[in-house]
């Protein structure tokens, strides 16, 4: 693509990217809000709040570690596919194996610390024996 096309192609992305940032950003405030909302409308209503459903509206479930742990997985699992991908593109365009393959190895390489990350923060879960909230 040459000219005006090549412009408004690149436009046309960054104008996406601003999109799903500034969405994702809208539905988080959203999001607090309405929990912000049902505790209001629990305390207006003069019903006890107990530790356990304030855990639950605040989001005091999440553990990090899981987190982490899941995210090194996919991320992880992702590598090899893109490792079949760099091999069928390099069907029709040879050169572009080792580079796909070099793009598979770095995404393993964060998988791989992303599950180290959730070991360590496993360890210090079970260091305080406590579960500190994530948001």
């Amino acid at each position: 693509m040459e000219g005006p096309a090549a412009g408004l192609g690149a436009i046309g992305f960054w104008l996406f990217i601003a999109a799903i940032v500034i969405g994702g950003m809208w539905y988080s405030i959203r999001e607090k809000e309405a929990k912000q909302e049902t505790i209001r409308r629990i305390i207006e209503s003069g019903q006890p709040i107990d530790a356990a459903l304030m855990d639950k509206l605040v989001g005091g479930e999440k553990r990090l570690d899981r987190e982490l742990m899941v995210a090194g997985l996919i991320t992880l699992f992702v590598a090899p596919g893109l490792a079949l991908l760099g091999w069928f593109i390099s069907l029709l365009a040879p050169p572009w194996l080792l580079p796909m393959l070099g793009v598979a190895v770095l995404v393993a390489f964060v998988g791989i610390g992303l599950i180290v990350a959730a070991k360590i923060a496993e360890r210090t879960y079970s260091n305080d024996n406590t579960s500190p909230n994530v948001q």
